[in-house]
């Protein structure tokens, strides 16, 4: 760890110096901006009902993905049920970022799902219709998410805006699902 003569790590300084840079960042107008690299700080915020666990996180300053920081983002968004974990894609978490900043919301995600491991995968399809067979979570590729103060067709309309991969609309089970694959929709 590196240390300042005044006693403070690198990483507070950065940290620092990205939560004043996030007070003053301006709302971007539209996603496809910033996933091209518009704005200099990128920050993901999720809870996770499943484990009760949190993640606010700057993920990437001016052109850079911070690699620790990505490291606990996909821990925590690790298969809960088999405590299995998978690389979760850059562009996933960006397309998730830049939803975020569509609504304009400061309240975390929920994360629904997030990696799934090929046993829970089949699980899941054994019981629901809704579960691809190939399905990109258990690539670390896709997020079932849910916010209290938006709907869900609030929630896919800014992910849709990324123009960056798929969504799909779960409203009886009030998520969406944001995946950095080939650009499609699905559900009401």
């Amino acid at each position: 760890m590196t240390t300042s003569s005044k006693g403070l790590s690198r990483r507070a300084l950065l940290g620092a110096f990205a939560a004043t840079t996030v007070t003053a960042a301006p709302t971007f107008s539209n996603a496809a901006g910033f996933l091209r690299g518009a704005g200099d700080i990128r920050r993901i915020r999720m809870y996770s009902g499943r484990t009760g666990e949190m993640v606010d996180s700057i993920y990437w300053i001016e052109g850079q993905y911070i690699n620790e920081v990505m490291k606990e983002i996909t821990y925590f968004m690790r298969d809960w049920r088999s405590d299995e974990q998978h690389m979760i894609d850059m562009r996933t978490i960006d397309i998730m970022s830049a939803s975020h900043n569509l609504m304009d919301v400061s309240e975390p995600y929920t994360l629904f799902s997030g990696y799934r491991s090929p046993a829970t995968n089949a699980m899941l399809r054994a019981r629901s219709s809704g579960v691809a067979k190939n399905s990109l979570h258990m690539q670390g590729q896709a997020a079932d998410l849910h916010l209290d103060s938006r709907s869900v067709d609030q929630m896919a309309r800014a992910a849709e805006a990324c123009r960056a991969g798929g969504v799909g609309r779960y409203t009886g089970s009030k998520f969406v699902h944001m995946d950095c694959g080939v650009v499609r929709s699905w559900g009401r």
